[in-house]
């Protein structure tokens, strides 16, 4: 079962496309289509295509209310090549009170919008604005790291096509630096891989205890892997993949108001 909510075709929205935190974190480029006031605002992805919507999943390690007038909530969420950062405030009032509310830390899946704002030292830095937040299990995650790295590759072997423009863009805009989410699409799986050989070796050393005490040894917590990307501490998760997507597909189109940025240190968004 897919982890996404593409649904594109039957809401109009743009496809919630995949992508880990270390190529977001460089996509700092914007552009429209079209001179159309209302056209929608695309980010430039350096693997070449462009994303309106993106969908990602990762450990909610922290939030924190950064508005000064009125409530701005940030959350940290950590996946296994980096961390994104998403903010909600009065224009998200769903994904402001989830973040205003769950314990940390704690897997969640994310469907929103990226946003780049300029800093104090000229530099552009990005943000996810989103529209849902919800709570998962770890199985769920992980599947949601496969089938983005699988997404990741693909783009990367489309990269060189004659007919991908947006390949050209990427070129003229962040160079031909392809190695990098290459990688990161090969340590995400590996941390997947290093994190079962962890479940492993926890079973079969507490098994004996286990049985003697009359418990079910999969019922014991997993040990922690060498990324940040897992929780440190049982969450009782809540959600699936149905939930995910129902939440997303329910949640009508967000207004392109901006949150206002005074105080919290963020700069304009674009």
């Amino acid at each position: 079962m897919s982890t996404s909510p593409d649904m594109s075709e039957s809401t109009g929205r743009e496809v919630a496309k995949r992508l880990f935190a270390r190529e977001f974190n460089d996509a700092t480029y914007t552009f429209k289509e079209s001179e159309d006031e209302l056209a929608p605002n695309y980010t430039l992805l350096p693997t070449g295509d462009r994303v309106n919507r993106l969908f990602f999943a990762g450990t909610l390690t922290e939030t924190e209310d950064v508005g000064s007038d009125s409530e701005y909530w940030q959350g940290r969420v950590v996946d296994p090549t980096g961390t994104f950062y998403v903010y909600a405030g009065q224009y998200q009032p769903e994904a402001a009170s989830t973040l205003r509310q769950i314990e940390t830390p704690t897997y969640v899946t994310v469907v929103g919008k990226p946003r780049s704002y300029e800093t104090d030292e000229g530099d552009t830095n990005v943000a996810v604005r989103p529209e849902s937040i919800s709570q998962v299990e770890e199985s769920t995650r992980n599947r949601w790291v496969v089938e983005t790295a699988d997404q990741t590759i693909d783009r990367l072997q489309a990269f060189d096509e004659e007919i991908n423009d947006y390949a050209q863009m990427a070129r003229d805009e962040y160079g031909e630096r392809l190695a990098p989410y290459r990688e990161a699409a090969i340590e995400a799986l590996e941390s997947l891989d290093a994190t079962d050989a962890d479940d492993s070796v926890s079973a079969s050393t507490t098994e004996p205890e286990s049985e003697a005490a009359g418990n079910d040894p999969l019922d014991s917590d997993p040990a922690p892997t060498e990324t940040d990307d897992s929780p440190t501490e049982s969450d009782g998760s809540i959600g699936t993949d149905e939930r995910a997507e129902n939440e997303q597909s329910s949640s009508g189109d967000v207004t392109d108001g901006e949150e206002p940025s005074e105080g919290t240190g963020l700069g304009e968004y674009d």
